[in-house]
């Protein structure tokens, strides 16, 4: 590594953030897409918000779950996409230390949370479609508060560990992070310390928590599918389909 991406520190000041690397000269283009999808989904979110709140009919489980991953889907892509444009537009590269752990949590926690919102969603539509007589006694208001406030304080707690992790290890190589957000492993990789711990909790989240929820959500939809084949006429299977 040349002298001119190294530094001496323990605890770095700020990070630069590459961007893409090699693409530096399309970054202006590279943001025109990067932009629209997140115009697109600001006001897609916002838009699912506002109709439910407004119209009684959607005052629901299914719906209070889509409010939910609309504003996960919010803060996740607000956690990243703005740093991105403003790298991409006005070469703002640096980033402070501790906005770079707040991003990093922001950014593993929400992804996390996504995971967690799509498994009570898959829960919600097995109950309404296996089990309908029971849908309004088993899915009240309460109980969809109970389970979003457990995927969200599940997904907090567990990623809680990742910023101290990466806090504690001194740095000595380059505090350059060749991409556009402070991602965990990116991160990581620039400590001068055994980072094995870190890579091995990474592992048993996305096993024990997200891998769970993938078969969690692949076993909902696979008894709804076959509750749906059972039914005896092709316009009731067609209408629960939907």
């Amino acid at each position: 590594m040349s002298d001119s991406n190294r530094t001496d520190f323990t605890s770095p000041s700020t990070f630069i953030l590459l961007g893409i690397p090699g693409l530096e000269a399309a970054h202006v283009w590279i943001s025109i897409p990067f932009c629209t999808m997140y115009a697109i989904a600001v006001l897609g979110n916002f838009t699912i918000l506002f109709i439910v709140k407004k119209e009684p009919s959607l005052h629901g489980p299914m719906f209070y779950f889509l409010c939910m991953l609309a504003i996960t889907d919010l803060v996740m892509s607000t956690s990243t996409i703005p740093k991105m444009l403003s790298i991409f537009w006005f070469n703002s590269r640096e980033i402070n230390f501790s906005a770079c752990l707040t991003q990093m949590y922001f950014v593993l926690s929400f992804s996390t949370m996504e995971s967690g919102m799509l498994a009570a969603m898959a829960f919600d539509r097995y109950v309404a479609i296996c089990n309908p007589l029971r849908y309004s006694t088993t899915l009240t208001n309460s109980a969809v508060a109970k389970i979003g406030l457990a995927v969200v304080m599940r997904s907090g707690i567990l990623t809680l560990p990742y910023p101290f992790l990466v806090r504690r290890y001194p740095y000595c190589r380059t505090n350059i992070i060749p991409h556009f957000y402070c991602g965990h492993m990116a991160v990581v990789k620039l400590a001068c310390a055994d980072i094995h711990i870190n890579s091995y909790y990474g592992l048993f989240i996305l096993f024990s928590v997200i891998g769970v929820d993938v078969i969690f959500i692949a076993v909902s939809y696979t008894l709804i599918l076959q509750a749906i084949f059972r039914l005896p006429t092709k316009d009731a299977r067609l209408k629960t389909f939907g």
